[in-house]
């Protein structure tokens, strides 16, 4: 009996002691506990208590069928019958399962009786072989392309999107969401620095390309379709309109151009003949389409039309006019001022809940969702999307996806972690222990009851 009580002995000291498990973990070389990235939880302690009471419970019946083996035999050396040796085989073989289960159970963990048994703390002494087998395992069957095909091809997403996208509630939030993105990613940018990527872009842009062929056909497409006409309507009425008020400005121009030796009453008249032609010439080509200087400003604009297209003389220029204009200080403000007016045009729309382009935004995401819900394929194009951008993540970003498994997994604490994953599984463990102690009572019984039967 003494024998049994020090195996129980030992038993018992191999489970771990309040001061064991909340022993401080080491620190690694930053001065950062791995413990702290796999802390443990209130959950984890509730687990711990319940793997302690596990423990307890086996021990205890590993305690009991050694009583048990005790007391029968001795009834069996005082004469109490054949049933004490049945009992007796029963409860040695208990013993030994329970002990056999103890052993493999705890060797997961821990060195049995704190010996250096090989092949035993299997968790802590291969804790990064692990990690690296895990990283593998996840890669080889979750992250290949072959199931995340058939698994997003099974979820549906084109059509899952589209009914939930088609609910105006839904729309609604999105394009609250989309708006609170927008207006953070506006206030986060510098307006200096997108002012001086704007002024860049476009600069460049307008250096690099030639303005005068464009020109030229623009101009050619409006002088054919005569839109032109509406400029020069405008500028003879302003010009008439401007000879009427201005009737002694013109004729001071005209008098004080007159040489200094012809009489002033000459140049009165020559002043007042000059004005009058000057407004009976606007007045006509106001009032004439036909008239022959709107014929021979149509010539003029198609020639320059053709000359902005196919004369490099005229092309050279209008370059290098272009360069003088970009080049001046006004402009590359009016430039770099006109993202400032976009962001606050976009900002403004984006916080009113009636602007247009919100409105416009729900307004698309709810006929995007109707479209999806209701139509093939759409949801196919969708479902190809989605799959082709996840395949292409985890095909190029799996190495990194894996290692972060891996580099995770090493970076623990072996101790630690052994502790935390024996608390998530320890209890069901502890069922292996007790069933052990069962199966081996029952398996003992049989081959003592064959052994009887056979010999008898």
């Amino acid at each position: 009996m003494r024998d049994h009580r020090g195996i129980t002995e030992r038993v018992e000291l191999m489970e771990p002691t309040e001061t064991e498990t909340t022993a401080p973990a080491p620190a690694t070389a930053r001065g950062v506990s791995y413990r702290t990235m796999t802390a443990f939880t209130p959950a984890d302690e509730e687990r711990r208590r319940g793997v302690r009471r596990m423990k307890l419970t086996a021990t205890g019946l590993l305690l009991f069928v050694a009583l048990v083996y005790v007391l029968a035999n001795l009834a069996g050396h005082q004469g109490a019958g054949p049933w004490a040796g049945y009992v007796a085989a029963a409860a040695e073989a208990g013993m030994v399962g329970a002990l056999a289960d103890w052993f493999a159970v705890t060797a997961l963990f821990r060195h049995p009786l704190g010996l250096p048994i090989p092949h035993t703390a299997i968790i802590p002494t291969k804790k990064d072989q692990l990690g690296v087998s895990l990283g593998e395992f996840v890669g080889e069957n979750f992250l290949s392309q072959d199931v995340v095909r058939q698994r997003l091809r099974a979820v549906g997403i084109g059509s899952r999107l589209g009914a939930w996208l088609a609910e105006p509630e839904h729309a609604d939030r999105v394009t609250a969401e989309l708006a609170t993105a927008l207006r953070g990613a506006l206030t986060v940018l510098r307006d200096s620095d997108v002012q001086a990527v704007v002024t860049e872009a476009v600069t460049r842009r307008a250096n690099t390309q030639e303005i005068a062929p464009g020109l030229g056909k623009l101009l050619e497409g409006i002088v054919a379709d005569g839109g032109h006409r509406r400029v020069v309507d405008l500028v003879v009425t302003r010009a008439h309109d401007w000879l009427v008020l201005h009737r002694d400005e013109v004729m001071v121009a005209v008098e004080g151009g007159a040489p200094g030796w012809t009489p002033r009453f000459v140049d009165r008249k020559v002043g007042e003949r000059v004005y009058k032609e000057l407004l009976r010439f606007c007045a006509e080509m106001r009032d004439m389409p036909a008239h022959p200087a709107r014929g021979a400003l149509d010539r003029f604009l198609t020639d320059f039309a053709s000359d902005l297209q196919s004369d490099t003389d005229t092309r050279a220029r209008v370059e290098r006019l272009k360069g003088e204009v970009l080049g001046r200080g006004e402009v590359q403000d009016l430039i770099a001022s006109a993202w400032t007016a976009v962001r606050s045009m976009i900002v403004a729309a984006a916080e009113d809940e009636r602007s247009e382009l919100r409105l416009r935004v729900r307004a698309a995401l709810l006929s995007l969702g109707a479209r999806m819900a209701s139509e093939p394929k759409v949801q196919e194009k969708v479902d190809s999307w989605v799959e082709g951008a996840a395949v292409h993540v985890v095909t190029t970003y799996r190495k990194e996806i894996t290692s972060l498994i891996t580099d995770t997994v090493a970076g623990w604490d072996a101790e630690h972690t052994t502790r935390k994953i024996e608390a998530h599984i320890g209890r069901d463990l502890q069922f292996i222990r007790i069933n052990g102690t069962v199966v081996g009572s029952l398996a003992g019984l049989l081959i003592y009851v064959v052994t009887r039967t056979l010999g008898a």
